[in-house]
């Protein structure tokens, strides 16, 4: 079932979205940031896929909130050296 605040926030993405894919900084700060507090890794792997270092470390931190190792070691596989360590640490690899 899918409430009015839900579809408050995507409308919220979808906004973001339209301005970060336009090349507006500040949407793609608010995009990612807005993306962390609902905890969407789709949103933040797909900002994080372009290169975007700041939706890449959003994306580890989630990860490690929700114990996602899958997803720490895809990250780690791709490249990301603080995925990497942070799986290091937790001695998952």
């Amino acid at each position: 079932m899918t409430t009015e605040h839900d579809q408050s926030h995507e409308s919220d993405l979808s906004s973001l979205r339209e301005r970060a894919d336009r090349g507006d900084a500040d949407a793609v700060d608010e995009l990612i940031e807005l993306a962390a507090e609902l905890g969407d890794m789709r949103e933040l792997r797909r900002l994080a896929e372009t290169g975007n270092s700041t939706a890449a470390d959003q994306l580890i931190e989630l990860a490690v909130e929700q114990d996602d190792l899958g997803e720490l070691r895809r990250l780690a596989d791709h490249g990301n050296s603080t995925a990497a360590e942070v799986l290091e640490e937790l001695g998952a690899e």
